[in-house]
């Protein structure tokens, strides 16, 4: 039954045992379906291979496409966009009625602000030269020099002194009324003046509130007329005009109110000085009488 080494049964003893012929039979089945594994696995596994292989091409390709420059160049687009815009939309947002209006405003406050700043300098309101000068001049008993030279100056402290001189031959104290008349006129000037950009600080943002309840009835009034659904460009188109309005008339307010303060105790300051520096320079004229008075 055993072959020479013993181990394995002989293919003659195979045959004569009783399951011989099914055990074969069996082994024929086996060994079919193993070589039939063995032949469609590879073309299997090869079409299995060309499927993914092609799905993984696409996503390949789908990932490959330049989808992020394409955002980059599409956002810089909209902020560009957008930065083109602004000025057109603060334009439309504003109206052309309230755009004239404040820039009108603007363009005044600047040249009123540079014309106070000219006007509020020392050299325009007591200038150190004609104080040295007139000094100068009294000291060398050459009172008609003195006034001449006064007249001329177009300073403020030029236009006290020469009216003080003028009526010194009324007696000091008509010489110290008139230095005040003429000082209180110059000073109404230039507070003249500076009452203009106060107007503007205090009526620019009237102007602006104006603005906000105009665009405010106008949101309402889309909303009114909308119904349930108001369209939101109509509704923001109102809106943007309230703030619009109100943020431009406190730019212009707030740089006018500052200015007008700042200028204004300036002029008081150096009105101040003019007023001490022509009492002292006429002082030395207290003992003059009205021509005619007696002793």
């Amino acid at each position: 039954m055993f072959d020479a080494c013993g181990m394995l049964p002989s293919f003659a003893s195979l045959h004569q045992l009783p399951f011989s012929h099914s055990l074969s039979r069996s082994l024929a089945i086996v060994m079919v379906m193993l070589a039939a594994m063995f032949t469609f696995t590879p073309a299997f596994a090869q079409d299995a291979a060309d499927e993914f292989g092609g799905a993984e091409e696409d996503v390949v390709e789908v990932v490959d496409e330049p989808a992020a420059p394409a955002a980059d160049n599409a956002d810089a687009g909209g902020g560009g966009k957008a930065e083109q815009n602004l000025l057109s939309w603060t334009i439309s947002s504003l109206g052309w009625g309230y755009l004239l209006v404040f820039l009108a405003l603007s363009v005044t406050l600047v040249s009123l602000f540079v014309m106070n700043m000219l006007a509020a300098r020392r050299d325009t309101l007591c200038p150190q030269e004609l104080v040295d000068a007139f000094e100068e001049r009294l000291n060398e008993k050459d009172f008609q020099g003195a006034y001449d030279m006064a007249r001329t100056d177009e300073s403020v402290l030029g236009q006290v002194l020469s009216a003080g001189l003028a009526k010194l031959s009324r007696g000091y104290g008509k010489a110290i009324e008139g230095m005040q008349e003429v000082g209180e006129e110059e000073s109404m000037k230039l507070e003249h003046r500076l009452s203009y950009m106060a107007l503007i600080g205090n009526l620019s943002p009237m102007i602006g509130l104006f603005g906000t309840v105009q665009g405010m009835i106008a949101s309402f009034q889309v909303i009114a007329l909308g119904g349930a659904s108001p369209k939101p460009a109509e509704l923001a188109e109102g809106i943007s005009t309230a703030l619009f309005t109100t943020l431009v008339g406190l730019a212009v307010a707030i740089p006018a109110i500052a200015a007008y303060n700042i200028i204004r105790n300036r002029v008081s300051r150096l009105l101040l000085e003019v007023g001490v520096t022509s009492e002292n320079l006429m002082s030395r004229f207290e003992d003059v009488q009205p021509q005619g008075a007696k002793n």
